[in-house]
């Protein structure tokens, strides 16, 4: 004897849209949890957007500070070809240390082949080789891989 009932035509009625009840609530989670993924996606790329401008914003401030503590080095450099203290030296040492930990470095050009990226001409003088740096006037920095402050130079020309 099989107690289970049969549905009738009402209750296969009821059964059908009872599935199709659950397919559109399934579309619709579908529907939210992209939505959702979008949503997370967008605000993660914002965060990271932001922490990059961020960084930006330090590395810019920190660059102006560092361009105006670049004359105060160049004054004490100068001073300390004239006058022999160790205050004085003890002083630019400090500065100097104190750059380096933030990344800045001299650009090298003593010697070199003059290149306008990275030093500026004032004045050419007669040499034994063309366009060769023989004179550093103001020295030049980098901070990182960008040029801080090109250096002033004299450079060679034949004749």
């Amino acid at each position: 004897m099989d107690n289970a009932k049969k549905p009738d035509k009402k209750g296969l009625e009821e059964i059908v849209k009872l599935k199709k009840l659950i397919e559109e609530q399934k579309k619709q989670i579908e529907e939210y949890k992209n939505k959702y993924l979008r949503a997370l996606a967008d605000y993660q790329n914002l965060e990271k957007r932001i922490n990059l401008e961020k960084q930006e914003l330090i590395k810019m401030a920190n660059k102006n500070l560092l361009l105006k503590i670049l004359p105060i080095v160049d004054d004490l450099e100068k001073a300390e070809i004239f006058v022999k203290d160790d205050g004085l030296k003890l002083i630019k040492d400090n500065f100097l240390k104190f750059l380096k930990n933030e990344g800045v470095e001299e650009i090298e050009v003593l010697g070199k082949e003059f290149d306008p990226q990275f030093a500026e001409a004032v004045e050419v003088v007669k040499g034994e080789k063309d366009n060769i740096v023989v004179e550093v006037l103001r020295k030049g920095y980098r901070l990182g891989d960008k040029i801080l402050r090109v250096a002033q130079v004299k450079v060679a020309k034949k004749d």
